[in-house]
C-alpha cells in the first residue's frame, strides 16, 4: 500500500509504507551521459551547465543529466510543465546560479528541507518558501471555490446565515490562514490551471487574486458545485463564473429586465388593489421570479427547446400564468368573481391551484413555444414527479431521446424543498434511463420561512437545496434583489441543461413581503424579520433607480412603462366583467381536443379479438429467440405457456400478455412501471428475458410481434411509490391513446403514494377536468403472509368512489356506459384471466378516460381453476362486470337456499368448500368483478333469479375493511328497488385494526371459520 509520495523528476511518485524512495525509478536507474558530444554542443549556455559532471554532481546525485536537460527544454516551452521546485531551480540557473547552488533536496520524513551546495546563498530556503507560497495560493483558490458561497451576500434582508452553526466558518478564506502577511499582497503568483480568474493573464498579485475570488464567490451569487465528481463539469462552471467581465449586460438587456420586473410587480399591485381581501398567494418579495423564468425560456428556446412543462406551488402561480404563459388576463380575473358558475362539469379548484397550456410566439427568439403549467394541490412538491412523467411522455411520443425539444421546469418553496421526501424521490429518477427527462431546471423561491417556521426549526442542513447534491446537480444561490445576477445564473443554468442534460438548481434567496397569505399576520411569529421587510424597498424600485443613475433609462420612460402595463390590466378587468361563466376546461394543462371530437360517450365497445391474433401473440410470448441463453426454470415456464396456447387456455400472465400484445398491434403504446415488474413480484410475468451469460442483454417478446407495432415497455423502477406513481400518472395525462400501468410490489405499498392517489388520480377530473387512463395493479389476497402483504386496502378506493349508494341508476340501454362516464374511477377485483384481458383493453376502447384500480391476485396466478378459454376473449366478447352462478344451482333457482356474492380469489375457496359439503345445488355463488361503479342491474338479476335464497356477502378482509362497507348500502338499495323484505348479511373476518393475522395458524383458523359459516345452510 502506498502512503508517502516523494517528489522527483517533476512528478509525484509513490513510495512504499516501509521505505521512502528518494528518487523515482527512471532517475535511479539512468546512467550519466556527460561524455556525449551532443550533451555539450548545440545547446545554450544554461543547458551546457548540466553537461559537466563535476558541476552537476551535487545536484544530480545519480540523476541522468540527459533527463534534466529534457525537463529544462520542456520548461523553456511551458514553465507549468514541470514541478514548482524545478521551476524555481531553472529560474535561478537562468539567472546565473550553478545547478548545485540552485538545488534544494526534497524534504525528508522529518519535514525539514536541507539546502545542498557549498555557497553561502542558502537558495534552498528561498525555494522552499516559494513552493509553499504557490501551494498556499492554490489552496486559497480552492477554498473559495468550495466554501466561498458561505460568505456570499445572499440575503436581501441581511439576516440569514448559510449554516446552522457559523462559528469558525471560512477561516481558510483569509490570507493570514496561509501565513501570508500584508506585504505579500503585492507579490505575484502564477495561477494554477484549476481557475479562470486570470482571464488571459498567467500571473496576478495576491491582492488581485483575492479581489477576483471575492467578486466571483462572495458577492451576490453563491456557487455550490465542487462536490460534483466530474472534472469537465466543474471546470465548465468555473469558466462561466470566474472569467473576468463575463457577466456583462447591454443597455437593451437591462431595459428588458426592468420591463419584466414592472409586469411582475404591477400585476401583484393590481390584484391587491382590486381584491384586497382575497387570498392569492402573491409573489411580493420575489418579483424577480418572472424575469428569471422568462430568461430560462428564452435561453432554452435558443438551445432548441420548444415545449416547457412547469410544476409549481401556489405562491406566484397567477403571476406565472399571466406573465410567463400569457394566459389572457380576463380569464384570470374571472376566477376572483365568486358569483360566476362553472360552464362545464367538475367541482373546479381554487384559482392558485389551476394549470393551463398555451402556445405563443417567443418574441426574444422569434420561435413558437408551448408552456404548460400542471395543476397542483396544496400538497407542496407532489406535482414534481407528475411533471416529470408528463415531460417524459411527450419526449417519447416526439422521439426526443435527448430532451432537446421538450423539458421541465420545477418551482419549489424552500421549506418544502427541504422537508418533502418526494423531492428526493424525484431527484433520484433524474438519471434513470426509463425516467430521465434529460435535465430539469429547479427554481427555489426561497422565502426563508415555511408558513410560520423559520429555517432553524425547519431543516438540519445549511441550505434548503442540499438534497440536490445527491445527484451532482450544481446549485446556484443568488440574491433575488440583484436582477442581473439572477438573469445571468438562469442563462448559465439553461446552458448547463443543454450541454450536460442534467438537473440544476437555482436558489432565489428572497423574502415574503406579506404573511402566508395576504390576510395573514406574520409578526405573530417573525416580528424582527417583518420589521426589516417593512423597510425593504422593492426589487423594482432598487433596479429602476440603478438604471436611472446609469443613464440606461429615463425616469419618465420607467413611469410610462408602468402606466402602460396598468392600462393593460385595467382593460382586462373591464372585459372580465362581461363574463357570465367560467370554463374549467380553459385550465387544462394538456387538452385532448382531437380525442373527444366525433366520439359517442355512450358507445359500449367490445374488446374481443380474433383467434388467429390470440394464437399468434400467445405463440411468440412463449418462445425465446435462438442462441439466447435463458434460465432453466424459465424454459419450463415458457414451455408451459406454449402448452396452454395449444390447448386454447390462458393463465393470468398469458391473459395479461394477450391484452398487451393486442394493444401494441393496434398501435397503442403500453408502458408498465414499478418495482420488479419485468419478472413480476411473484415470478409470473417474465415479459423481459435476461441472457444468463451476457450482461445487459435482454429480449422482450412483446416487442417482436408485428412489423409496425407500437412499443411495449416494462421498467423496473427505483424503490419509490410516491415518486414513481406520480411520474406514471403524469405520463398518462399527456396522451389518451396509451396504456400506462403502475404496479405495486404488494398492494398496500401504495400507502406511501396516497397523496398522488387522493389529490391527483381520484379527484383530478373533478378539480381540473383532467382525465387519466392510468391503471394501478395492486396485489391483494389473504394467504397467511401477515398484515403488510395481504391487503391492497380496497376499502380506501371504494370510499373515494363518487357514486351515490342510495341511488339506483335509470335502467336503459346506456346503463353501463352512463355509470362509467359519471364515476371518477373504476375499482375491480377480478377472478379470471379473461376479465383481466378485457378490462385492460376496455381502458383504451372507451371513448373517455378514467383511472382503473385492480386488486390483482397472488395465488390465482398459478391456480389451475383460475384459467380462461380463448373462447372468452374472442370477437364479440367483453368485460363481465359480474359473473353469475353457472353451475348446478343455476339449473334450479327455486331450490337454492343461499345466494353468495363475493369478489376475487375467495370465490375459488367458497366453491371448494361448497363441494366438500355437497351443497352445489343449494348454494349459488355470484362474483362481483367490477365493484365500483356497482353493477346494480346484474346484482338485481341474480337476486330476482334466486327469489327464495338468503343473501350474504362474503369477503376475506376484516369487516371494517374490504368491500363490505361499500357493497352493503348498495345491496340494500337493490333490495328496496325490487320491493323485497330480504336482507344482506355479512360473512367474513371480525373487525380488526391490523389488516391480517401475522400467525399462519390463526390465519387458517379464521379462514376455516368464515368459509364454514358461508356455506352452512
Amino acid at each position: 500500500m502506498y502512503r508517502v509520495k516523494t517528489i522527483c523528476c517533476g512528478l509525484a511518485r509513490p513510495a512504499t509504507s516501509t521505505k521512502v524512495l528518494q528518487y523515482c525509478r527512471p532517475c535511479s536507474q539512468a546512467k550519466l551521459s556527460s561524455n556525449s558530444k551532443d550533451s555539450q554542443t548545440s545547446r545554450g549556455p544554461t543547458a551546457r551547465k548540466y553537461a559537466t559532471k563535476a558541476a552537476a554532481e551535487p545536484f544530480l546525485n545519480g540523476t541522468s543529466s540527459a533527463y534534466v536537460e529534457e525537463m529544462y527544454n520542456s520548461w523553456l516551452k511551458d514553465t507549468n510543465s514541470v514541478h514548482k521546485s524545478w521551476d524555481s531551480h531553472f529560474k535561478m540557473v537562468s539567472q546565473g546560479a550553478q545547478p548545485g547552488e540552485a538545488y534544494a533536496r526534497p524534504p525528508s520524513l522529518g519535514g525539514s528541507m536541507i539546502p545542498v551546495g557549498a555557497t553561502g546563498m542558502q537558495p534552498g530556503a528561498v525555494g522552499e518558501k516559494e513552493i509553499t507560497d504557490h501551494l498556499s495560493v492554490q489552496a486559497l483558490i480552492r477554498a473559495y471555490q468550495i466554501r466561498g458561497h458561505h460568505s456570499a451576500d445572499l440575503d436581501p434582508l441581511g439576516i440569514s446565515q448559510a449554516t446552522i452553526n457559523p462559528d469558525g466558518l471560512n477561516t481558510d478564506l483569509s490570507y493570514s490562514h496561509y501565513n501570508f502577511a500584508e506585504e505579500d499582497l503585492k507579490r505575484k503568483f502564477r495561477l494554477p490551471r484549476t481557475t479562470h480568474i486570470g482571464g488571459d493573464k498567467e500571473m496576478l498579485s495576491l491582492e488581485e487574486i483575492i479581489n477576483r475570488l471575492e467578486t466571483v464567490y462572495c458577492r451576490h451569487i453563491g456557487l455550490e458545485y465542487m462536490f460534483i465528481n466530474n472534472l469537465e463539469q466543474t471546470d465548465w462552471i468555473k469558466s462561466k463564473f470566474e472569467r473576468p467581465g463575463i457577466m456583462e449586460f447591454t443597455n437593451e438587456e437591462k431595459r428588458l429586465i426592468m420591463a419584466r420586473l414592472i409586469r411582475s410587480t404591477r400585476f401583484e399591485d393590481f390584484l391587491a388593489k382590486k381584491w384586497s381581501s382575497e387570498k392569492r398567494f402573491g409573489l411580493e418579495g420575489c418579483e424577480v421570479l418572472i424575469p428569471a423564468l422568462k430568461v430560462i425560456v428564452d435561453s432554452c428556446t435558443e438551445w432548441g427547446v420548444d415545449t416547457f412543462h412547469v410544476g409549481m406551488p401556489h405562491r406566484g402561480r397567477l403571476n406565472v400564468l399571466a406573465n410567463l404563459c400569457r394566459m389572457p388576463l380576463e380569464k384570470i380575473f374571472c376566477q376572483f368573481d365568486s358569483k360566476l358558475e362553472a360552464a362545464d362539469e367538475g367541482s373546479g379548484d381554487v384559482k392558485y391551484h389551476l394549470g393551463m397550456s398555451h402556445e405563443r410566439l417567443n418574441r426574444v427568439t422569434n420561435k413558437n413555444i408551448k408552456i404548460a403549467v400542471v395543476a397542483n394541490p396544496s400538497h407542496l412538491e407532489a406535482v414534481d414527479p407528475v411533471v416529470q412523467g408528463k415531460t417524459k411522455a411527450e419526449q417519447y411520443y416526439r422521439g426526443d431521446t435527448e430532451g432537446k425539444s421538450v423539458m421541465s421546469v420545477l418551482l419549489h418553496g424552500d421549506a418544502a424543498f427541504a422537508g418533502q421526501g418526494v423531492v428526493y424521490e424525484t431527484f433520484h429518477l433524474s438519471d434513470l434511463p426509463a425516467y430521465t427527462t434529460h435535465g430539469t431546471i429547479h427554481v427555489v423561491v426561497n422565502n426563508q420561512i415555511g408558513f410560520t417556521t423559520d429555517p432553524r426549526m425547519a431543516r438540519s442542513s445549511p441550505y434548503c437545496t442540499d438534497v440536490a447534491r445527491v445527484v451532482n446537480a450544481p446549485i446556484f444561490h443568488v440574491n433575488a434583489d440583484y436582477p442581473e445576477e439572477v438573469v445571468y445564473v438562469c442563462k448559465v443554468a439553461a446552458e448547463w441543461r443543454a450541454k450536460f442534460g442534467k438537473d440544476v438548481v437555482i436558489d432565489l434567496v428572497c423574502y415574503r413581503r406579506f404573511g402566508h397569505n395576504e390576510t395573514d399576520e406574520p409578526m405573530f411569529t417573525q416580528p424582527l424579520m417583518y420589521k426589516k421587510i417593512n423597510k425593504q424597498p422593492t426589487v423594482l424600485s432598487q433596479y429602476a433607480e440603478k438604471l436611472i443613475k446609469e443613464n440606461v433609462v429615463k425616469q419618465y420612460e420607467y413611469e410610462d412603462e408602468e402606466k402602460k402595463y396598468d392600462a393593460i390590466c385595467e382593460t382586462a378587468y373591464i372585459e372580465s366583467k362581461k363574463q357570465t361563466a367560467v370554463k374549467n376546461s380553459d385550465w387544462l394543462d394538456s387538452p385532448w381536443g382531437d380525442f373527444f371530437s366525433n366520439q359517442d360517450p355512450m358507445k359500449n365497445p367490445t374488446t374481443g379479438i380474433s383467434e388467429d391474433t390470440l394464437a399468434h401473440i400467445g405463440g411468440l410470448v412463449s418462445t425465446a429467440p435462438e442462441n439466447f441463453d435463458i434460465h432453466g426454470g424459465l424454459k419450463r415456464v415458457l414451455r408451459g405457456r406454449a402448452d396452454m396456447v395449444k390447448s386454447r387456455m390462458a393463465d393470468w400472465a398469458l391473459g395479461e400478455a394477450l391484452a398487451f400484445g393486442s394493444l401494441v398491434k393496434e398501435s397503442i403504446h403500453v408502458r408498465l412501471s414499478g418495482q420488479d415488474v419485468e419478472r413480476g413480484t411473484f415470478s409470473h410475468r417474465h415479459c423481459v428475458l435476461h441472457h444468463q451469460n451476457k450482461d445487459k442483454v435482454t429480449y422482450e417478446p412483446l416487442n417482436h410481434l408485428y412489423p409496425n407495432q407500437a412499443e411495449f415497455q416494462a421498467h423496473n423502477s427505483s424503490l419509490s411509490e410516491f415518486g414513481v406513481l406520480g411520474f406514471d400518472h403524469g405520463y398518462s395525462t399527456d396522451k389518451p391513446n396509451a396504456l400506462i400501468i403502475w404496479e405495486a410490489q404488494f398492494g398496500d405499498f401504495h400507502n406511501t403514494a396516497q397523496c398522488i392517489i387522493d389529490q391527483f388520480i381520484s379527484s383530478g377530473q373533478a378539480k381540473w377536468t383532467r382525465q387519466s387512463g392510468l391503471v394501478m395493479l395492486l396485489p391483494h389476497g389473504y394467504d397467511g403472509m401477515g398484515p403488510e402483504h395481504s391487503s391492497g386496502r380496497l376499502e380506501r378506493f371504494l370510499q373515494m368512489s363518487s357514486d351515490d349508494s342510495d341511488h339506483f341508476p335509470v335502467e336503459n340501454e346506456n346503463f353501463e356506459m352512463q355509470q362509467l362516464y359519471d364515476i371518477n374511477w373504476f375499482v375491480c377485483m377480478l377472478s379470471t384471466p379473461a376479465n383481466m384481458f378485457h378490462v385492460l383493453r376496455r381502458q383504451i376502447a372507451l371513448p373517455f378516460r378514467k383511472p382503473l384500480v385492480i386488486m390483482t391476485p397472488k395465488n390465482l396466478l398459478r391456480l389451475p381453476e383460475a384459467r380462461s378459454s380463448f373462447d372468452d376473449m374472442l370477437e364479440g366478447t367483453r368485460f363481465q362486470r359480474a359473473i353469475p352462478e353457472a353451475g348446478a344451482a343455476s339449473e334450479d333457482p327455486n331450490g337454492v337456499k343461499k345466494l353468495i356474492f363475493c369478489s376475487g380469489k375467495v370465490y375459488y375457496e367458497l366453491v371448494k368448500e361448497r363441494e366438500m359439503k355437497g351443497n352445489t345445488d343449494k348454494i349459488a355463488i355470484a362474483r362481483i368483478e367490477q365493484i365500483s361503479p356497482f353493477p346494480y342491474d346484474l346484482v338485481r338479476k341474480e337476486i330476482e333469479k334466486y327469489s327464495r335464497a338468503k343473501i350474504v356477502f362474503v369477503q376475506e378482509e376484516p369487516k371494517n375493511m374490504g368491500a363490505w362497507c361499500y357493497v352493503q348500502p348498495r345491496m340494500t338499495t337493490v333490495l328496496k328497488r325490487i320491493n323485497t323484505n330480504r336482507e344482506i348479511k355479512y360473512v367474513g373476518r371480525d373487525p380488526s385494526a391490523a389488516t391480517a393475522a401475522g400467525n399462519k395458524q390463526l390465519h387458517m383458523q379464521e379462514l376455516s371459520k368464515f368459509l364454514n359459516d358461508a356455506t352452512h345452510l
